[in-house]
Order: structure tokens, then C-alpha cells, then sequence
């Protein structure tokens, strides 16, 4: 099957790359394969992120912002959150044709939004999803019949809507609604192409689907190649495990694919395994200006933590689900990117119009003025007018870092 978008990137014959890269030239095409060296792409936007990255994470917890804000954020800098969420889920007038769709909600590497385009790459998990033999949560009789009955008749529905997404106020107790929705939307039956607010809304993919993304004609060896071809580019450089996690895909998937993916074999210094490159990150010099920012804890630079360590020499774990007396740098602690390293952490909260900094850690006393940076540029996109720091773990550079944000601020 073709995928008429052009969009998609092609293969295009390159010259023979070079097959050993030291571990800074492996860092800093790590950054700009990810959108954080050289001038952002503006014009093409959220949407252009997320088509670049192929994959942005969603995640329930807010505190400055959701996850999939961030990460656009992240590369574009201050654009409005309510630009991000149009851009994601964009939807036509009342009465009008179906906008058509620029994204869909699916399992890859967790629970992401995908480019619209990669539907038909993806029908091979949808096709191990309904092989699967167990479940977690029970399908009530009838309920799945009556969910794809009520979606064909009334049209697009969010989980309330359908009949309350919860039996109790418990977070895993599922109604039976709610369980046979998600099961049709693991089976490709169901679609999520659209939120409001931060509720799902779910719809038949028969409707929802470009027709000409809809049926699910490739086999398991194209769609693997296609995801684990397109996690080298986002990586620009990555173990196996490196890209197959990056779409969740097994070991032994990876193997079965990448002699046919068009990456290229190297060699990285300082890595003890092997490595695969994008061939058109190797064939061009990398320079640009490089961004400073907070990081979501969900971004896919610093998602997978050995890869985290390994390619930036920074130990990063979300701590949200820690209990507190055993953290360590915060609930939501966001690392600090600046200059192309990871100089530090800040654990973020909001009291009013002002951005607190619950936590900061500086990597040394040339931290602070990236730290600075990203904490006034946060606190202008969230509409804070303030800042305020409550601890440091360099108690030494604290009255450093709050005289820059003060005289910043005056």
C-alpha cells in the first residue's frame, strides 16, 4: 500500500555516511534530529513537531502545562496553548463537512498522539490487540455492540456520553461503557481524533479515517519497518533498544526490520553497543543555535532514562508516583536543557500569577543563567508575572539565582 502524503519522508539516496561518531557529535545530532539546535520550524508549527517527532506522549499530570504542551513548547517556545491544542485536534463548524483529521490518540510509546498519516502503520498492533487473549478489565455482555450502536447513531461521544466512564470514584474501575470503548479503540473499530477539554471523544474510524488511510492492507513487516525507520530519524542517533522503544516495539521486531529501514550502522564512542543513524543526520554538518528550556519529564529527548545517561551524562527519573518522603528532586521535577547539556532541574508549581520553583538543582554556579532563561520564559507562556524560588540544593547560589530572576523581573 502507498500512503499518498507528502509529508512523509523519503529515502533518498545519500552519500556514504561515516560509520564512527564521537560521543559529542552523537549528542548533538541526538538534539537536532529532536528539534532543539538550529532555528525551529515556525512555519509548519505544532504540527510540524509533532510529524518530526512522530510521536508526542500524553499524561494526565498538569502542572504548568499538559505533557503534549510542553513538547512543542519545548521547541517553539511561547506559542499559545490553545494554538497547541487546534493544532492537535482541530475541528470544523457545526453543520460543516469533517475537518480532516491531522492526528489520532494510539499506543506507541505510551498513550500518544501520532500523525494521522502513520494510521496505516499501526495495524499491526491493532491486529495483536485483537489476537490477545487476556484483558484487565472485564467486557460486559452486549456492551461492546451497544457502544459501536449509540457511536453510528448519535455520532462522535466522549466517555460520559456514552454512559459514565467510571462505575465507583475509583481511577481503574471502568464502567462497562468505558471498557468496551477503549477495547474498540485498541481494535481500530474506534478512533480518538478529537478532546474536549481533557476528555477523549470517540468516534467510528470508518468516519473518522481518511478513506484512504483507513483499511488496514499492510503486513507486520511494512509497518515495523516504516515505525523503526522513523524512530532513527527522531533519535537521529540510537541503540536497538533506543528505537525500539521509542514506538514499544520488541527486540526481536527491530531485528527482523532494520537491515530494510534505511538506517545506517555506527559506531559511537563511549557506547557499549551498537548503533544505527538516520543517513541524512550524517550527512550534513550539525550547528544552530541551541535552545534553552524546561523539559517535560515526557519528552522523548529524555523519556527513556539510560539513553538519558548515556547521551547526556544526566541521571533523570519522574518522580511523580514516588512517594514524597522518598523524592529527590520533586514531584514533576522538568530538567533544564541549555547550550545542548542538561544543566539542571526545576520542580514547578503555580500559586496565583506566580511560578513557583519548588526545587531547583544547578549542575554548578554556570547553571544559573540558563536557569534563569527557562524559568522567565515558563512563567510568560503559563501568564505568571512573578517568580518565586523556594529551595536550592546549592544553598551557595541561591541568592545568585534570585537576584538574575529579581533584576530580570524589576
Amino acid at each position: 500500500m502507498s500512503v499518498p502524503w507528502p509529508t512523509l519522508r523519503t529515502m533518498t539516496p545519500l552519500p556514504p555516511p561515516s560509520t564512527e561518531l564521537t560521543a559529542d557529535e552523537a549528542r548533538r545530532i541526538v538534539l537536532r534530529a529532536q528539534g532543539f539546535l538550529g532555528a525551529p520550524d515556525r512555519r509548519s508549527g505544532v504540527r510540524g513537531v509533532l510529524r518530526h517527532l512522530g510521536a508526542v506522549q500524553l499524561d494526565t499530570i498538569s502542572v504548568l502545562a499538559r505533557s503534549h504542551e510542553l513538547v512543542p513548547y519545548a521547541r517553539l517556545g511561547a506559542i499559545g496553548r490553545a494554538t497547541v491544542d487546534r493544532a492537535y485536534w482541530a475541528t470544523a463548524p457545526d453543520g460543516a463537512h469533517p475537518a480532516r483529521p491531522h492526528a489520532f490518540e494510539y499506543w506507541s510509546h505510551a498513550a500518544c498522539i501520532l500523525p494521522i498519516e502513520e494510521w496505516p502503520h499501526f495495524a499491526f498492533r491493532r491486529r495483536a490487540y485483537r489476537a490477545r487473549p487476556q484483558w484487565g478489565h472485564e467486557l460486559p455482555d452486549g456492551a461492546y455492540d451497544r457502544v459501536i450502536k449509540q457511536l453510528r447513531d448519535e455520532g462522535p461521544l466522549t466517555a460520559t456520553e456514552l454512559g459514565g466512564a467510571k462505575r465507583t470514584s475509583e481511577w481503574w474501575d471502568w464502567s462497562g461503557e468505558k471498557v468496551a470503548v477503549e477495547r474498540a479503540l485498541m481494535y481500530g473499530e474506534v478512533v480518538c481524533v478529537e478532546r474536549r477539554g481533557w476528555k477523549r471523544v470517540y468516534d467510528l474510524a470508518e468516519r473518522a479515517v481518511p478513506t484512504e488511510l483507513l483499511h488496514d492492507e499492510l503486513d507486520d513487516t511494512e509497518c515495523l519497518r516504516r515505525l523503526v525507520r522513523l524512530a532513527g530519524e527522531a533519535l537521529g542517533v540510537g541503540t536497538r533498544a533506543d528505537i525500539a522503544d521509542y514506538h514499544r516495539l520488541k527486540g526481536e521486531q527491530f531485528d527482523a526490520v532494520v537491515a530494510d529501514s534505511g538506517l545506517v550502522p555506527v559506531t559511537v564512542e563511549g557506547w557499549s553497543k551498537p548503533a544505527w543513524a538516520d543517513p541524512a543526520a550524517l550527512a550534513t554538518p550539525v550547528r544552530g543555535r541551541h535552545r534553552t528550556t524546561l523539559l517535560s519529564p515526557f519528552d522523548s529527548l529524555v523519556w527513556e532514562r539510560a539513553r538519558t545517561e548515556r547521551v547526556f551524562g544526566f541521571t533523570h527519573r519522574l518522580e511523580a508516583y514516588v512517594p514524597k518522603q522518598k523524592r529527590v528532586y520533586g514531584y514533576f521535577a522538568m530538567p533544564v536543557l541549555a547550550g545542548g547539556h542538561l544543566v539542571g532541574r526545576v520542580d514547578p508549581a503555580r500559586d496565583g500569577r506566580t511560578l513557583v520553583a519548588k526545587q531547583v538543582t544547578l549542575n554548578g554556579p554556570k547553571a544559573v543563567p540558563a536557569v534563569v532563561q527557562a524559568l522567565l520564559e515558563a512563567a510568560s507562556w503559563v501568564d505568571c508575572t512573578h517568580v518565586r524560588v523556594e529551595r536550592v540544593d546549592a544553598p551557595e547560589l541561591r541568592d545568585r539565582l534570585v537576584g538574575e530572576l529579581t533584576r530580570a523581573l524589576a
